[in-house]
């Protein structure tokens, strides 16, 4: 019998909402025919699909990082904005396709009103700089009174934007980015770029990029390097991470042989000594620093994407808007997702934004069929419960139990778990995976006093690929548990192989 250990006294941090945040690039068919598209029956008069608006609602993203990703480090945000009939359409080098400009900031920040989600905003430090970060800040955020900001009343929207946190570009360590740069070099740059944006705004908050993912060979350098010169001027550092079932094959080569789905289904051992490994970093910088200022992480692109399939942006042929990298995710996905999740809440106490990328076509969890239905893919569902459940403060788990053997952690604990504590309601919410492939796990859970069981949510199929399609979008939803039961006051429920599951008590009305 497996057990998971769990007390309010022992507090791991506080949930900034931001955590449930997404992503929204100029990239595939994530705007156009995505959260955009004048003509359909669902469009509101401002060109907004209110299928999608509703499927953002329910997600319950918190915030949206735009415009980018890659399609920043080329893009001119001024071609978006103004009457559209006279904005440019222009090559996007970052993924060689045709932007038409006919969504950009204005309508970004209209569309975040309605969503009812907080707009993060990304500048162009690839081909761009100080001066054009500091113009559309200034555009954004000020009040009408100078040149910019009454373009933008003359555009449309007469009170400031406000918007609140600024990534200071994107991946610029990555070879594949548009103007990428040398630790050195983009660290002096984006401490000039903070400078001058905190004198437009010194309310905002500054996110400098770290590295592109874990495995770049300048990992923890670059942060260290980028931090020396931005410590006192951001706030926080960015963390980037995709997730995929590798192949591995019989001599231990990538991309040959059978998927590697026991160390997918580890992945957050991953995505954890991630964020352990920049924290350290980050406080290493505070220590030379002598400062009490903390560092805190935005974890602002995560998902699972099956990147071996996709050929790279040079295989591309310069092309109108159409779609790309639309991964269809399975049941497996879906409880990846979950634990990933997870572990963003077991560090609650430093990752104070994260964002899946992305929010709609690309490998995202809400699909849409040009000019027909929108749908949600299996990894909408532990996405959406977590946010809509998961409680003001995290609460430090311990559990006992079986082990699985992966090629790529080594031997990790089967089950991955968090739990969530509402103080206003007395909710404790216990998310848990499974991360075995064959083993079903018994499991209890001391009942806090005075609490009884609400429900009991799982995700998990006996057909592991099961996917949901547009014609068959409910295929794969969480299910009630009727056999998790309460009885001096100890919890037990059964955990399939390969399951999330949400079980949520509540203080005895």
């Amino acid at each position: 019998m497996a057990r998971l250990a769990v007390d309010r006294a022992f507090v791991v941090g506080e949930v900034d909402r931001r955590l449930f945040g997404s992503f929204v690039e100029h990239m595939g068919r994530c705007v156009y025919t995505g959260i955009y598209e004048p003509g359909h029956a669902a469009a509101d008069p401002d060109g907004f699909r209110e299928d999608v608006l509703e499927l953002v609602r329910e997600l319950g993203v918190t915030a949206i990082r735009y415009p980018g990703g890659n399609f920043v480090s080329n893009y001119q945000w001024e071609d978006g904005v103004g009457p559209k009939d006279g904005r440019p359409r222009r090559l996007d080098l970052a993924w060689r396709a045709i932007e038409p400009n006919q969504f950009g900031t204005d309508e970004f920040v209209a569309w975040s009103h309605k969503a009812g989600v907080e707009p993060i905003w990304a500048v162009n430090l690839g081909t761009r700089g100080i001066t054009e970060a500091v113009q559309l800040l200034e555009y954004c955020n000020l009040p009408a009174g100078t040149e910019l900001p009454d373009r933008r009343v003359r555009n449309g929207s007469k009170e400031p934007h406000a918007i609140k946190v600024w990534c200071l570009g994107n991946e610029m360590d990555g070879p594949w980015q548009i103007g990428h740069k040398t630790a050195s070099e983009y660290a002096r740059l984006a401490e000039e770029t903070a400078n001058a944006m905190r004198r437009v705004d010194p309310g905002i908050e500054l996110v400098a990029c770290g590295s592109s993912n874990a495995a770049m060979p300048t990992f923890g350098d670059w942060e260290r390097i980028v931090l020396e010169r931005t410590y006192d001027l951001v706030d926080h550092i960015s963390l980037h991470a995709y997730y995929e079932p590798k192949k591995q094959g019989k001599e231990g080569k990538q991309g040959e042989g059978e998927a590697d789905q026991a160390s997918f289904l580890g992945s957050a051992e991953g995505m954890d000594r991630f964020i352990d490994s920049v924290v350290a970093t980050a406080d290493h910088v505070k220590a030379l620093k002598r400062s009490d200022k903390e560092i805190t992480l935005s974890f602002d692109e995560w998902n699972v994407w099956r990147q071996q399939e996709f050929p790279g942006e040079l295989g591309l042929e310069v092309r109108e808007v159409s779609p790309l990298i639309e991964d269809v995710y399975t049941v497996d996905d879906a409880v990846v997702v979950g634990s990933l999740l997870i572990t963003l809440l077991r560090h609650a106490d430093r990752v104070k934004i994260a964002c899946l990328a992305q929010l709609v076509n690309v490998i995202a969890p809400i699909r849409t069929e040009p000019d027909g239905r929108a749908w949600r893919q299996t990894i909408f569902h532990p996405f959406a419960l977590t946010a809509k459940y998961a409680g003001s403060t995290v609460l430090r788990t311990e559990v006992s139990g079986p082990e699985v053997e992966t090629a790529q952690y080594g031997r990790i604990a089967a089950l991955w778990s968090t739990a969530t504590y509402e103080e206003s309601t007395g909710e404790l919410a216990v998310f848990v995976v499974n991360r075995s492939e064959s083993e079903t796990v018994d499991f209890e859970v001391p009942v806090f006093a005075g609490h009884q069981l609400v429900e009991h949510l799982a995700l998990y199929d006996d057909d592991r690929g099961a996917v949901n399609t547009a014609d068959e979008p409910d295929r794969v939803i969480p299910r009630r548990i009727a056999d998790t039961t309460v009885a001096d006051g100890i919890c037990t429920a059964t955990l399939p192989p390969a399951s999330w599951h949400l079980i949520r008590f509540a203080p005895i009305s």
